[in-house]
Order: C-alpha cells, then structure tokens, then sequence
C-alpha cells in the first residue's frame, strides 16, 4: 500500500485507510471479534490508517479499536473525532466545541484507545455557537501538551476551514465524498489545496450503494432505509440503482468489482485524497484493498463521468436536520 501526505506538517498515511465505525454501530449487527481481526488484516495489507470517533456506539468504537492496537501501536496512524456529544445511553446531546469539552473529551478518548497521543484529531461538526478559533485554540493547546499531533476538520464550511487554519494548520478535512456525493468539488478542495490541507473521504462507496451489493430496499440494514438517508428512501433507490448499474458495466469490462472501481476513481482525483471505506469482515476489506492496484485510463475516466455525471444522483446524502449540521 502506498502512502499518502495529509496537509504539510508531516502526517503520512497509507493510500487507503479503515472507517471502524460500523464496526460498533450503525450498518447491521457487530461481531467484536471480527472485527478485531479485520483490524489486524488491514495492517498487514499495509492500510495502517485507522479512523472512529468518540460517538461511535457511543464510546464503544475507540475501545475496540484499542484492544486491536494494544499490542501494535507502533503500526498504526490514528484518528479519531469529538464534538457529537451523545450520553451513555446513545442519546444525543448536540454538537459541542467548548474549549473545557475540547480537552475532556480529548482525555477520555485517550484513555479509552489506551494511547498516550493521538495522531489526527478531528473536530466531528462545527459548533455554530462557539467561534471556531476558540474551539482550534483549544486543540492546539492539546497539540503542545504532546496529546496530539495533527488537527482536522469534518465538514466544515470553506470560510470555516480558513479561520481555523489560521489559529494553527489543520492537516486534514473529514467530508462525504464519492461518486454519489461530489459537491466537495465546487469550493472545498480549490480552498484545501490552496491551504495546503489534505482530504479524507468518508463513505467513499456512498453507504454501500456503489458497493453493488444491494438490488432492492429489501436488501438494505433497517438503519439505512431509515429517514435518514434521503438516497435509499423508494422515490430515489431506482434511479440511483441504475447508476450504479451503469458503473458495474465498466466495472465488469476491466474485472473488478463496482466498488472496487469506485475507490480507485477516488484515488485518481489527487493525490491528496486518502479514502476511508468502512468494512467489519476480512473479505470486504480485502476486496477494497485491491482498488489500490487498478489502473484507469484517461478513457476509463471519460466513461465514468459520461455514465454518472456530477449531479446525477437522486436524493440528498442526509435529511434536512442532518444537512443544517454540515459545511458550517
């Protein structure tokens, strides 16, 4: 697996990285022992980049993911998130960025990794009700304790992004990006690149769909047929599983998966792109690894625009509430 520089602080990850989060909540039942294994599977097809946050189960993702790294730190470049404040129970608190919360959940998310630093820490939503700068201030300081070593950003706005990068460089923005969702494309990457700040993008196989795996709602996780998720909702699964039939064609053309050509698409829009697709079982994270061995032509790009253009895809990524939450 190659590597990949996030930002220009130094932070270099490999090409591909693992979204852990399904691994404890959301998308189906969990199998902790798989999952660990799967962990393990990753680091040794060199994808050493590994991604959860603290809301995640809640709580429950960075304490699997530290009993899988507990013997292998060295190994790993690790990523977690704060700022989607959830209780115990799963309930939902709201988006926080109160310098005080910045450093307790820093703490806790440590102690519950079982590691002493942090290697990308990233600021989960943009509180709209405390000014970024203090909420950067506040990971900074986290910076020059030693606690952590690189700052990002989850779907920030770009005016956002500049403000916080001018407290101290973020290394890395967190946002929504695939063939299904590429409206990054208008004014968050120009603005990364000229900062000079490297993207990570999450459910780059937008949810599963361009997985090809489902042909029918029937097919879907109940946590994904849900309000949720505008995409799969009946009025638009149709017309979004035409499209990703019309990927699976290429896909077919060139032997590999649907999938598996969506991520290598990924990887062809820069090299400043490090995809993160989520997976609990060997077998997908193995197939997804191979995407960073296809190789597309210019001609193989041509045709996957002409067959699923910016735009094309039916639905918004969330609902209305979720969407008020995003590139603040």
């Amino acid at each position: 697996m190659d590597k990949r520089n996030l930002g220009s602080q130094g932070l270099v990850v490999s090409e591909l990285g693992l979204g852990c989060m399904g691994m404890s909540e959301f998308y189906g039942t969990s199998d902790e022992d798989e999952s660990i294994v799967t962990i393990h599977r990753a680091l040794e097809l060199g994808i050493t980049f590994l991604d959860t946050a603290d809301m995640y189960g809640p709580f429950t993702n960075e304490k699997l993911v530290g009993k899988a790294i507990a013997d292998r730190r060295e190994q790993v470049t690790l990523a977690t998130k704060f700022g989607n404040e959830r209780r115990e129970d799963g309930s939902w608190v709201g988006v926080n960025g109160k310098p005080e919360y910045v450093r307790s959940a820093c703490d806790a998310s440590l102690r519950r990794l079982g590691v002493e630093h942090i290697d990308l820490y990233y600021q989960h939503r943009v509180d709209p009700e405390v000014a970024i700068e203090e909420t950067v201030g506040a990971m900074k300081e986290l910076v020059e304790v030693g606690k952590v070593r690189y700052l990002g950003l989850s779907e920030a706005a770009p005016e956002t992004i500049r403000r916080a990068h001018a407290v101290h460089p973020i290394s890395a923005l967190q946002t929504e990006y695939s063939l299904f969702s590429r409206d990054v494309e208008d004014e968050i990457l120009p603005t990364l690149r000229e900062l000079g700040i490297g993207f990570v993008a999450y459910s780059p196989l937008g949810r599963g769909f361009l997985s090809g795996a489902w042909k029918s709602i029937e097919d879907l996780p109940d946590d994904v047929r849900s309000e949720r998720f505008p995409r799969f909702q009946e009025e638009n699964f149709g017309k979004n599983l035409e499209l990703v039939g019309r990927i699976g064609e290429i896909a077919d053309e060139k032997g590999v998966t649907p999938g598996q050509l969506a991520l290598a698409w990924l990887l062809y829009q820069g090299g400043d792109i490090v995809p993160i697709p989520g997976t609990k079982r060997r077998k997908y994270l193995e197939e997804n690894a191979a995407a960073a061995d296809i190789k597309l032509t210019e001609g193989d790009l041509t045709r996957i625009e002409e067959v699923m253009p910016k735009g094309s895809v039916a639905g918004e990524r969330y609902a209305e509430q979720q969407m008020r939450s995003i590139n603040r």
